[in-house]
């Protein structure tokens, strides 16, 4: 297919966010994104190079007859790429814009959301998908001026977990957190100086069995009046030199600890819920 085609040229505008916006759809870059996006029913169309054709057929494959795939040249791949190294494989995938009032509904009586609050790196916030994943979390909630979430980068980092939990947008912070409480969700504020240190996490949950962790921009955290407004604030002790945890890094060690806390996990990974 001709870098001019229609499609190709479609496809290349979603790269922006306004043009993701406007239409309903993304791009999902790399095997992992395409494999785990396929049982979703989301994938609309796939651009593949006859390189990552040759080397991945099962993915192609695994795709429903309704999916068109259209190979195309390494540089139309690369431009719909947000990535440094593409895998030569793309998928449009549509985009279902979800509630968050319904999302946290659907939750189990114990669960754990991660909100993203003016999170702006995508690399970042796709990789805290990703370990809010493994952990088992219910929900990703982008508030504030958190980034796109289906950015490519975002998704790309993600590993395929943007597909499996749900990704939530909701721009009101104060409104985020109302929701959270209406919820039943117990809100654990991140930050230097939290009442409570991760190492006695129990203390700051109060045997909650719905936990929400609030995460804030890497360059300056959380704003005061959004851990103020939280119910309770947790610290992550540096028993080192380093001067602080990067932000991906900081949400994995609160995610996975929450899980065993609230999930009531030994050692072992073993649960009793």
């Amino acid at each position: 297919m001709s870098d001019r085609n229609p499609r190709v040229v479609s496809a290349l505008k979603l790269t922006k966010a306004s043009e993701r916006r406007s239409v309903g759809r993304f791009l999902a870059e790399g095997i992992n994104a395409i494999v785990a996006a396929t049982p979703t029913g989301l994938v609309e169309e796939v651009f593949v190079t006859q390189e990552a054709l040759a080397r991945n057929p099962e993915v192609i494959d695994a795709l429903p007859d309704s999916v068109p795939v259209y190979c195309v040249s390494a540089r139309a791949v690369k431009g719909m790429s947000e990535t440094v190294t593409p895998q030569g494989i793309v998928a449009v995938c549509s985009n279902s814009e979800l509630e968050l009032r319904t999302v946290l509904a659907e939750l189990p009586d114990r669960a754990i959301v991660a909100v993203l609050v003016d999170v702006n790196e995508p690399g970042n916030a796709g990789a805290i998908m990703r370990v809010a994943d493994a952990a088992g979390a219910g929900a990703v909630v982008l508030a504030g001026d958190s980034v796109d979430p289906t950015n490519g980068k975002a998704i790309r980092a993600s590993a395929g977990s943007f597909f499996h939990l749900p990704v939530v947008r909701h721009r009101s912070t104060t409104d985020l957190l109302a929701e959270l409480a209406d919820a039943g969700f117990w809100t654990c504020a991140t930050s230097a100086r939290g009442e409570h240190s991760l190492v006695n996490l129990h203390e700051a949950i109060n045997d909650k069995p719905r936990v929400a962790w609030l995460f804030g921009n890497e360059a300056h955290g959380l704003h005061d009046d959004v851990i103020e407004s939280a119910n309770t604030s947790v610290n992550i002790p540096i028993f080192g030199r380093a001067e602080s945890l990067n932000l991906a890094t900081a949400a994995a060690l609160c995610l996975y600890e929450s899980a065993r806390v609230v999930r009531g996990l030994n050692s072992h990974g073993s649960g009793t819920v």
